[in-house]
């Protein structure tokens, strides 16, 4: 079950969509004094090489960062996070959650994050040494709920599981509930693909009804290729921040305009 790896899909339009918007999340999080925890169920390893033989074999990064990078300047948080990146790392390096996370966190921010796949884990290792992270390779799911409520209180939670394992479509209602019973002011953001075979509609649909105030993102594009079944990227977020549902159009329209 532990197949899945992210650097074929890298900077995907996926990716723009749900990093853009959690790194958003991040900046109005931290524009307070007051400190937050950020916990990451499935962190994959964290940096990523667009120019490596897994991500120029989909041609996914081409369709997705490689296109719409110019469309976040340093008037948003992801579009420095990318800049900051590059400068350090190469124009064809690009940030995985993780490391959104470390650019936008600061000294006082707790960093928690899970990742099972063994090569996977080592690399998210030697990508988040010195950071402060605490990075664990132990299954996401029973991390976060050992963790929560986090100290400190405040803070977010990114749910991005690969749905290799097609019961977390079942599943994944009832772990949210779990934890927002555990945590009632996190915010948590769940992440899942919108795909033709519409897995994702009766999981979203069963966590709106049980939080009504939950705020569902989602954003639509051509299939990367032929067969791909991959149709758009959504997020439902628990305890949504102030303006993030205006942000989740804003960044739908910058998708959809390409």
């Amino acid at each position: 079950m532990l197949s899945y790896q992210h650097s074929y899909h890298a900077g995907n339009l996926a990716d723009v969509h749900k990093h853009a918007l959690l790194a958003w999340v991040l900046a109005y999080m931290t524009a307070k004094d007051k400190p937050i925890s950020y916990i990451e169920t499935h962190a994959g390893r964290g940096l990523y090489a667009l120019d490596a033989a897994e991500a120029q074999k989909t041609g996914e990064a081409a369709a997705g960062i490689l296109r719409a990078a110019r469309l976040f300047g340093d008037d948003h948080p992801y579009g420095r996070v990318l800049a900051q990146v590059r400068a350090q790392h190469g124009a064809m390096a690009y940030p995985g959650s993780p490391v959104i996370a470390a650019s936008l966190l600061r000294l006082q921010d707790s960093l928690t994050l899970a990742e099972l796949h063994p090569q996977e884990y080592n690399a998210l290792r030697s990508t988040m040494a010195g950071s402060g992270a605490s990075v664990q390779r132990r299954d996401g799911f029973d991390l976060a709920q050992s963790i929560c409520p986090p100290t400190p209180r405040r803070g977010v939670m990114m749910i991005d599981p690969s749905y290799e394992v097609k019961a977390d479509y079942t599943t994944l209602p009832g772990f949210v509930t779990g934890i927002r019973r555990k945590w009632n002011v996190g915010i948590i953001l769940l992440w899942y693909p919108v795909l033709s075979a519409g897995l994702h509609r009766q999981m979203v649909t069963q966590i709106c009804a049980d939080h009504p105030d939950a705020v569902v993102l989602e954003t639509a594009f051509p299939p990367i290729r032929e067969g791909h079944r991959m149709t758009g990227s959504g997020l439902v977020v628990l305890n949504p921040p102030w303006g993030l549902a205006e942000e989740g159009a804003r960044v739908d329209g910058f998708i959809r305009a390409l």
